[in-house]
């Protein structure tokens, strides 16, 4: 399971030219799945990101967590995270987790987030997808587990 994490003043996604989420201070997530991830997978990255310490406290260090300053989550599947780019110039996807096998781990992993306390919006998974934000920071993190 691969995860970029965002931390955003505020991010939407569009599909056909409707916006479908939206949120203010928060995080956007871009989600992709391998063909062997498991919900302990799941478990362990919901628990780093709600406790992610890289929202400012008065003194400017980064001390508090999404909880901690009310924030939400923006979560886009992205399968091509799981992009093989040694071979030609095509990405290949073969290590991505077909859809079948992604978009259940995507939603239970979506369902993870809001029991955590974190209100979560989404796309549409396996929908072109517009996204728009404004990075905070900019702070950007990459999880892999």
């Amino acid at each position: 399971m691969r995860v970029v994490l965002q931390k955003v003043n505020h991010a939407s996604v569009t599909i056909k030219g409707c916006v479908v989420g939206q949120i203010q201070q928060g995080y956007m997530l871009l989600v992709g799945f391998a063909p062997t991830d498991t919900d302990e997978q799941l478990d362990y990255l919901v628990h780093k990101i709600v406790n992610l310490r890289v929202f400012e406290d008065k003194d400017g260090k980064m001390n508090y967590s999404i909880k901690d300053v009310g924030g939400a989550i923006l979560s886009i599947s992205q399968f091509t995270l799981y992009a093989d780019t040694k071979h030609g110039n095509r990405p290949g996807f073969s290590k991505a987790a077909r859809p079948d096998i992604a978009e259940p781990l995507y939603e239970r992993f979506n369902k993870k987030l809001a029991a955590a306390g974190i209100h979560v919006e989404t796309g549409h998974f396996g929908a072109d997808m517009q996204v728009a934000l404004e990075n905070d920071g900019p702070t950007t993190i990459i999880y892999e587990k």
